[in-house]
C-alpha cells in the first residue's frame, strides 16, 4: 500500500480489493484529514476505466474530500492496475454491488455510499443500483445509458460505431498487466491502422485487425456489433437497468444529460422509469451540451453557441450540494426544487459571433413532469411536393423513390454521440515511458450542432462541398416560414409508410432548425437537433427479425431522441429522410445477412409514402408558449 500525502490529503493507493469470484480491483482512498481518517465519514466512490490516477480525475476526488468526504476510486476489471479482463459493462453489476459493501465495512465509512461519474462511469452506477446494495446511499449518473440496446449500443437495430472506435482507443490505452503481458504489445496497439481505416474496411472481421491482439477486446465488440435481436444477452443488469427496475435502488438520484449528449434518450427514460417507481426523490437536469465531463461547464455545442447561460456555474458544487443534502442532511435547498430543470435552445440573434458560432441562445426552466403535462403532439405531415404541414396530404400525392447506395452512405454531420469526436481521455503531459504513439488523437467526426453541409471536417465528405439536402439519396420535407413562434420540448417519433426492393434496409429522420438567409449566412443555416434510424428487419419487434416482401408497403416509426427548441419567427422545421448516417451508425448492406457478417452489398431503391391512405408524418410536442 502506497501512502501518498498530498496537502492536506492522505491518499492510500492500490489497495487491492478482492470480488466474490477472487479477482482483486485497484482501488485508491482519498481521506480528508492530515492523515487515514479515524472519524467515520460519509464515503463517495467512482468506478471507471479510464485510469483511477488520471490527474483530472484524481483532482476531483482531492475537491471532494477537502470538503469532507472520503473518496473512493476504483480501476473496473481488466483496466489499468486492477486484475481480470474487461467484457465492456457485463461485469460492472456484480462488481460495483461488492465494493459499496467493501466500503461500508471499513471503519473510516459511516455505513453511507454515494456514487457519481460521467459516461462509462455512469452505466457503473447504474449497474450496481440494480443489484440494490444495502449501502448505496445515493447516485449522479451524468450521461449514462439506461439499455444498451435501446438507444446506446444500438439504436432502432442498427450499431452505433462510437463504440468500436471506443474498442480502438481504450484497448490501446489501457495499461493493464493483461495488456502488457508481451512488452511489445502495447506499441502494436497504438501503431497499427487507426480506427479511420478500418472504417472504411467494414465490416471487420475476426483476427484481422489489431483488436486481435486483446482478444478479450475482439470478443466483445463482435458480440455486440452482430447481435441485433433483444435477447437474454442485451437483457442482463449490465446492459439493460431498466429490465432490473424492480430490484433497483430506492435512493435520491440526480441524473444528467445534454440534448446533444449520445444518451439523450436513455437519461430521460431512466428519469420517467425511477420517478414512477421509486420515493427518490429523483431529478434531472438537460442542458444543451454535448458529451463528456466538462461540457455542463459550456456553452458552445458543435458549431453552436447557447448563451452565457448554458454553462453551469460549477458541476463539483452542484456534486456536493446534492451530497451534503442525502449524506449529511444539509439544508441545501435542492429537494425543494423542482424535479425537471431543462435548457430550451434557440431564440438566439442568428448572427455569427465572435469566436465564429451561430448565436443561437437559449434559456432554463423548472417543470414538474416529463413529457410535460401541456404539450400538444402535432402531426406535421410529409407532402410530395416537399411540403411540411399539419393538413393531411391529397390521396393522389403518391410516394417518393430514392436509390440508396451503402458505398455511398450520407455522412454524419453532427448529432448525438461520443468516441468519434474524442476519443476518450488522455494524459495531459506525455509519459516518456509510454510507447510511442500512445497519445495518438483521432477525431473521425465532430458531435453537436452543424450547418447541415459538407466539409472536409466530416468523415466522408467529398468535394465540391454542398448542402446535405442536396444528395439525391435523402428527401427534405420542410414547412413554410413560421409566423410566430414554435417551441417544441419532449419525445419525438416519425411515423412513415415505406416500401423497398430489399430484403432489408434502413431508414433515417433529421428534425432541423431552418434559418433563412442572413448577411452572416447568405445560404441559411440548417441547425440539426435530433436524429435516429430504423433497420427495418426489427420494424415489427427488436425482438425477431421480419424481413421485407419487395414492393410491400410497411408501417415503420423513427424513435428520435427528444429534444427542446424554440423555432424563430421566420424559421422553418424541416425533416430529413434517408437511410443511413455514417459513420454514426453501421450501414445497411441491404442483402439480409448476418449483422456484420455481410459479403455483399447491393443498392436499394427505397420509397416514402404521403398520401392520404399512407400519411407519413413526425409528431412534434409543441409547447403553448406562457406570458
Amino acid at each position: 500500500m502506497d501512502t501518498t500525502p498530498k496537502s492536506n490529503l492522505v491518499i492510500d493507493r492500490d489497495l487491492m480489493v478482492q470480488m466474490r469470484d477472487q479477482v482483486k480491483l485497484a482501488t485508491d482512498v482519498y481521506y480528508p484529514q492530515g492523515q487515514a481518517s479515524s472519524e467515520a465519514l460519509p464515503v463517495l466512490l467512482e468506478r471507471t476505466p479510464y485510469d483511477k490516477q488520471d490527474p483530472e480525475r484524481s483532482a476531483r476526488a482531492s475537491f471532494f474530500a477537502r470538503h469532507g468526504y472520503v473518496v473512493v476510486l476504483q480501476d473496473c476489471r481488466g483496466c489499468y492496475g486492477s486484475g481480470g479482463d474487461l467484457y465492456f459493462l457485463a461485469n460492472e453489476p456484480r462488481d460495483g454491488y461488492d465494493t459499496v459493501e467493501w466500503i461500508a465495512a471499513q471503519d473510516w465509512c459511516d455505513g453511507s455510499v454515494g456514487t457519481f461519474g460521467t459516461s462509462y462511469m455512469s452505466w457503473t452506477q447504474s449497474a450496481l443500483a440494480s443489484q440494490n446494495p444495502p449501502h448505496l446511499a445515493c447516485m449522479i449518473p451524468n450521461m449514462g445509458g439506461w439499455n444498451a440496446h435501446t438507444s446506446s449500443v444500438r439504436q432502432g437495430g442498427a450499431f452505433e460505431l462510437r463504440f468500436m472506435a471506443w474498442a480502438f482507443w481504450h484497448s490501446a490505452q489501457n495499461s493493464s498487466a493483461t495488456l502488457k503481458q508481451e512488452p511489445w504489445l502495447q506499441p502494436a496497439l497504438n501503431t497499427g491502422p487507426s480506427f479511420r481505416e478500418w472504417l472504411r474496411r467494414l465490416p471487420l472481421t475476426e483476427s484481422q485487425t489489431q483488436l486481435s491482439l486483446v482478444p478479450s477486446y475482439e470478443r466483445w465488440i463482435f458480440d455486440i456489433y452482430t447481435r441485433g435481436t433483444y435477447d437474454d444477452f442485451w437483457r442482463q443488469p449490465g446492459f439493460a437497468i431498466e429490465e432490473h427496475l424492480d430490484q433497483h435502488s430506492d435512493v435520491p438520484t440526480l441524473l444528467v444529460g445534454g440534448w446533444y449528449d449520445s444518451y439523450t434518450r436513455a437519461t430521460l427514460d431512466a428519469y420517467m422509469a425511477l420517478s414512477r417507481s421509486k420515493r427518490g426523490p429523483i431529478k434531472v437536469i438537460i442542458g444543451p451540451w454535448t458529451h463528456g465531463t466538462y461540457t455542463t461547464e459550456e456553452q458552445i455545442s458543435g458549431d453552436i453557441d447557447l448563451g452565457d447561460a448554458a454553462a453551469l456555474e460549477s458541476f463539483d458544487k452542484l456534486h456536493l450540494t446534492w451530497f451534503d443534502r442525502w449524506l449529511r442532511n444539509k439544508n441545501t435547498g435542492i429537494d425543494r426544487e423542482a424535479p425537471i430543470q431543462l435548457f430550451v435552445m434557440g431564440g438566439g440573434s442568428g448572427k455569427k459571433t465572435r469566436s465564429g458560432h451561430l448565436d443561437h441562445g437559449g434559456s432554463w426552466r423548472h417543470e414538474t413532469e416529463w413529457p410535460l403535462a401541456r404539450t400538444s403532439f402535432t402531426r406535421f405531415y410529409l407532402h410530395g411536393n416537399g411540403r411540411l404541414q399539419t393538413e393531411l396530404p391529397a390521396e393522389d400525392e403518391g410516394q417518393t423513390t430514392y436509390r440508396f447506395d451503402p458505398d455511398n452512405p450520407v455522412p454524419t454531420i453532427g448529432g448525438n454521440f461520443s468516441s468519434l469526436s474524442f476519443l476518450g481521455p488522455l494524459p495531459q503531459k506525455a509519459d516518456p515511458g509510454q510507447p510511442a504513439g500512445a497519445e495518438r488523437r483521432e477525431e473521425i467526426t465532430p458531435c453537436g450542432g452543424y450547418d447541415q453541409r459538407e466539409s472536409d471536417r466530416f468523415f466522408g465528405c467529398k468535394p465540391p462541398f454542398l448542402p446535405l439536402g442536396s444528395r439525391g439519396d435523402l428527401l427534405v420535407f420542410k414547412t413554410l416560414p413560421l409566423e410566430e413562434d414554435v417551441e417544441i420540448t419532449g419525445p419525438i417519433d416519425v411515423r412513415l409508410w415505406v416500401a423497398s426492393s430489399a430484403p432489408d434496409t434502413d431508414f433515417t429522420a433529421k428534425l432541423i432548425d431552418c434559418y433563412p438567409p442572413s448577411s452572416d449566412y447568405p445560404q441559411g443555416y440548417a441547425l440539426n437537433l435530433t436524429d435516429s434510424i430504423l433497420r427495418a428487419r426489427f420494424a415489427s419487434s427488436r425482438e425477431k427479425e421480419v424481413f421485407l416482401e419487395p414492393g410491400e408497403i410497411y408501417p415503420l416509426t423513427v424513435v428520435l431522441y427528444p429534444t427542446s427548441n424554440l423555432f424563430k419567427r421566420g424559421h422553418s422545421i424541416r425533416l430529413d429522410i434517408s437511410s443511413s448516417n455514417f459513420p454514426r451508425f453501421d450501414v445497411n448492406p441491404n442483402t439480409a445477412e448476418p449483422l456484420g457478417r455481410n459479403r455483399r452489398k447491393t443498392e436499394a431503391d427505397n420509397t416514402i409514402h404521403h398520401s392520404r391512405r399512407c400519411p407519413s408524418h413526425i409528431v412534434l410536442p409543441i409547447i403553448a408558449r406562457t406570458s
